[in-house]
């Protein structure tokens, strides 16, 4: 892999590069005899004939064909990553995990995922999951591709290397990189990451995530797709075993190849992995009173076949400042026909006084009554308004219309008592 690391800047943009000059064809996107006898080959996101402002689809320019690959065979490993949720009946209560001790140890990235929720089968081509992962070692001759969704790597602890079909991509906490169905990648721990990495893993099997449209907000606020960061073209060239697991249908399957696949010379298309520093959010407040809707809190989202009801949302909770007068400034208690997955990842989330510690989890699901715990009503009950400036945090939402399941090793493991938090609230008293 080369070197260099570079990045180009847009979201959703169409981009080219080239790692060898000379590599990527002018004008043609297969043309007869590609440069260096490099092989053409395009990757689609989505239907040959979406519209064009949706279609989205790269050409690959690389040492070998990807078709050049023996059976995939059953995958041993990582038992504890897509192993089907819990099909007993699911009570409607709420849950929440603390950070789990028992994820695995010693592994890498894909032997180090855990699932804790999903809500839809990826034959369906709509719902999520939920992952969380611990890396204690990079991946050596091994990539790994997901050709059941995207996915929404965030750090939570311990810088991630990513390499890509497209390039190279750093990826630290506060930050998240996204990867493309169908991209093949392999993961390394940063030598600087003190031992190891946690964070978590949002799959989305639905339509590719999308800046939200801003509507009444106009053309600025939230995240800008200038921010969006994609990998410059760098190529392994490799003649050693390279293991490729992927994941297909809900399953892990693997298999060998001679060469390692990360052989793309020069690239052009809109179908590229990128990362986003979350701190370029533009957060979107209220300066009168009350507070908006947490949709302005909105970074990515993938839309479902109803308008407004998200497949996947994509929502953070960073610094911001609170100024409205005369009003609750926490969410309020609230009832909801979509499903929220919380985690955090760092500081404390302003809803919750304890019990949610960053690399935890929650999930209150369709209808679920939730707010704040009796804690934290009475601090922003009784508080002296203010300007108050939230700092130190960063939480994220994943929401979904879809009700989430969570998996039997998530659902042994949930606390006991996360339904007290919102015990010993005081009635109130009529006149």
């Amino acid at each position: 892999m080369t070197d260099a690391l570079q990045y180009l800047t847009g979201f959703g943009g169409y981009f080219e590069s080239e790692a060898v000059p000379g590599a990527l064809p002018k004008g043609r996107n297969s043309p007869q005899r590609p440069a260096f006898g490099l092989y053409a080959e395009q990757l689609s996101g989505s239907a040959f004939t979406a519209p064009r402002h949706e279609n989205r689809r790269s050409w690959l320019y690389r040492l070998r064909p990807t078709a050049d690959h023996r059976p995939f065979e059953r995958y041993a490993g990582a038992k504890l990553f897509a192993p089907g949720t819990v099909e007993e009946p699911l009570a409607p209560n709420r849950l929440r995990w603390d950070p789990p001790a028992d994820l695995p140890q010693g592994c890498d990235f894909v032997d180090g995922i855990v699932t804790m929720l999903a809500n839809r089968d990826p034959v369906d081509l709509e719902g999520v999951a939920v992952h969380l992962y611990r890396a204690d070692k990079s991946m050596e001759r091994r990539l790994f591709v997901n050709a059941d969704g995207e996915l929404l790597i965030l750090p939570q602890s311990g810088e991630l290397r990513i390499f890509t079909e497209f390039g190279r991509i750093d990826v630290a906490p506060g930050s998240v990189a996204l990867i493309p169905r169908g991209v093949r990648f392999r993961v390394d721990v940063a030598n600087d990451s003190g031992g190891g990495a946690r964070g978590y893993i949002a799959e989305n099997h639905g339509l590719p995530f999308r800046l939200p449209d801003l509507g009444p907000i106009g053309a600025n606020g939230l995240a800008s797709a200038r921010d969006f960061e994609a990998p410059v073209a760098a190529f392994e060239d490799r003649d050693e075993p390279t293991e490729v697991v992927q994941k297909y249908l809900g399953s892990l399957w693997t298999t060998m190849l001679d060469h390692s696949p990360l052989d793309v010379i020069a690239w052009h298309g809109n179908y590229v992995p990128c990362r986003y520093d979350l701190a370029r959010f533009n957060t979107i407040g209220t300066v009168s009173f009350d507070h908006p809707d947490p949709s302005i809190f909105t970074v990515l989202t993938s839309p479902s076949d109803v308008p407004g009801r998200a497949n996947a949302d994509f929502v953070i909770f960073p610094p911001r400042w609170m100024v409205a007068e005369d009003t609750f400034r926490p969410p309020w208690f609230h009832r909801n026909v979509m499903s929220e997955a919380m985690g955090l990842i760092r500081g404390a989330y302003d809803a919750k006084a304890e019990g949610f510690a960053p690399g935890g989890l929650s999930l209150h699901n369709l209808m679920s009554g939730h707010g704040p715990d009796v804690a934290s009503w009475k601090g922003a009950s009784e508080a002296d308004l203010k300007p108050h400036k939230i700092d130190g945090t960063l939480a994220f939402m994943v929401e979904s219309c879809w009700p989430f399941r969570p998996t039997r090793f998530a659902l042994d493991r949930a606390q006991s008592d996360y339904d007290l938090a919102w015990a010993n609230f005081p009635k109130a008293t009529l006149p």
